[in-house]
């Protein structure tokens, strides 16, 4: 390996442990955003945007790609992973229950969609995506009572790219 890693202490077991730091100069980083309930994937985009930019991501570092649902998500990230040029991808999307099973499908493919993407690219995939039962509770994750997931998933790209660029001893996605 080119780079030290930090050594996490007392990881179970002896093991030595390593762990991603919220820091992201250097790097670029896309979020991939479905606009369907738009009302909702905005305030998740101006989340995880706010939270790359906070930790040290140049504003021109991060590029948005904008979607028309949550079942194109998938597709669109691995075209972005393909580019070679993003450390980790932020997908952002709100899937709300309606009164036919399609819910369950879309939310479903998303999830499965992205995670393929992430094992099959290498590139960190975050998941962004809402699935939720009432527009209540989704504006509630949305920068409401329940946080922002949008920039919970900004925060785990940063520490995943950051831990995967120690591991492989250079700057991916720079």
């Amino acid at each position: 390996m080119g780079q030290p890693v930090d050594r996490e202490p007392g990881a179970p077991g002896g093991v030595t442990g390593l762990r991603g730091r919220l820091e992201g100069g250097g790097a670029r980083f896309a979020i991939v955003a479905s606009r369907f309930n738009e009302l909702i994937t905005e305030r998740l985009v101006e989340g995880a945007r706010a939270a790359l930019l906070e930790h040290g991501v140049a504003e021109q570092a991060v590029d948005t790609v904008s979607v028309p649902g949550a079942w194109e998500l998938p597709l669109a990230a691995d075209r972005v992973a393909r580019t070679g040029r993003y450390a980790a991808i932020i997908a952002i999307g709100c899937v709300i229950r309606g009164e036919t099973p399609h819910f369950d499908f879309i939310a479903a493919e998303a999830a499965r969609g992205l995670a393929a993407v992430a094992l099959t690219s290498g590139v960190p995939v975050t998941f962004g995506v809402l699935t939720t039962e009432t527009v209540e509770q989704a504006l509630a994750r949305a920068g409401g009572a329940k946080g922002n997931k949008g920039r919970d998933a900004a925060l785990a790209a940063l520490e995943l790219a950051d831990l995967f660029r120690r591991l492989e001893g250079s700057r991916a996605g720079a």
